[in-house]
């Protein structure tokens, strides 16, 4: 996990990057023009070494990938890039998927140079992806937070397997995976034998999980912590561009 003299020295480099770019004479920069950022945004920013790491114009069966890094032989991500003009869509990132099954690739980074979004690709049939997060480098407010999680896509972090940490956190942490674990077996006898100590009374393993599945269902807010929630209305100063899973957010400050 990165150190806080790391995160801050990552931050200084996203403010740079965004006082050069986020500027309103680049709003309507094409294509082509809004890759010599990205080309920035991989290098200077992010620690990639260019021609070694990263791939431009990589071929994939017969198509074009605007962008492939690489580590250690690893083809680490699929870089899809978008005219700075242009608002980031579905249609943009299945373009990056195929290039990304193709070639066995778990992550996708879309962007237009203003807006980073980082999509993990789900090898199931069918292939599909999950969205890790968004973040608005035009947004100063959001940088220090977007900082946190960006860094995740340095060099220096995927080399220490950071990244692929980060999404096991994230899939464990995710209310779905949660809400299944508490079905499990084990928790269904603990919470047997509390209530065995606390009332004196037996209870079927049937009473247990209706309990437990209205738990699930149903938001109980008598019961729920007090700090988790101070810490869900701060990361709700994040902003709408943050697609994180609020309560993924709240569980990954947590344990931090």
């Amino acid at each position: 996990m990165a150190t806080q003299t790391q995160l801050s020295e990552f931050h200084k480099k996203l403010k740079i990057y965004s006082k050069q770019y986020m500027r309103k004479q680049y709003n309507d920069l094409d294509e082509s023009a809004t890759r010599l950022m990205i080309n920035s945004l991989l290098t200077t920013v992010l620690g990639y070494k260019e021609l070694e790491e990263i791939k431009t114009e990589y071929r994939i069966r017969g198509e074009y990938a605007d962008y492939v890094v690489q580590l250690n032989r690893k083809k680490q991500f699929v870089v899809e890039v978008k005219a700075i003009q242009l608002d980031l869509s579905e249609k943009h990132l299945r373009q990056s998927v195929s290039y990304a099954a193709n070639e066995g690739i778990d992550w996708i980074i879309l962007t237009n140079g203003k807006t980073v979004e980082l999509y993990r690709v789900i090898f199931a049939k069918p292939i599909s992806t999950k969205k890790i997060f968004s973040f608005d480098l035009t947004d100063e407010k959001q940088l220090k937070v977007s900082a946190e999680f960006l860094y995740y896509l340095t060099k220096k972090s995927v080399l220490k397997d950071e990244l692929d940490n980060f999404y096991a956190r994230f899939e464990a942490l995710e209310p779905s995976m949660l809400a299944t674990n508490l079905y499990a077996v084990e928790n269904i006898r603990f919470l047997k034998r509390v209530l065995k100590h606390k009332t004196g009374l037996s209870f079927s393993d049937e009473d247990i999980l209706k309990s437990v599945h209205q738990i699930v269902t149903t938001k109980i807010e008598s019961v729920c912590p007090k700090a988790p929630l101070m810490l869900f209305k701060k990361t709700k100063k994040i902003g709408k561009d943050v697609v994180i899973t609020e309560e993924v957010v709240q569980q990954s400050i947590l344990t931090k």
